[in-house]
């Protein structure tokens, strides 16, 4: 994971518009903010995706 993508997700948990395991409403936002960096990350690694959200990246 980028250090882009990780700032993408921060910025779209700040707005709490959504609940952040709701993948798709992530996409939808990414998408509409211009994060399409985020949007192509979730669609192949959804599993590192929640792994970021459950553990902030740590394993």
């Amino acid at each position: 994971m980028t250090e882009i993508v990780k700032q993408q997700i921060l910025a779209i948990r700040a707005t709490a518009e959504t609940n952040m395991f709701d993948a798709y409403a992530v996409q939808y936002i990414a998408n509409r903010e211009g994060f399409y960096e985020l949007v192509v990350f979730i669609q192949a690694n959804r599993e590192e995706y929640i792994d970021f959200i459950l553990r902030g990246g740590r394993s």
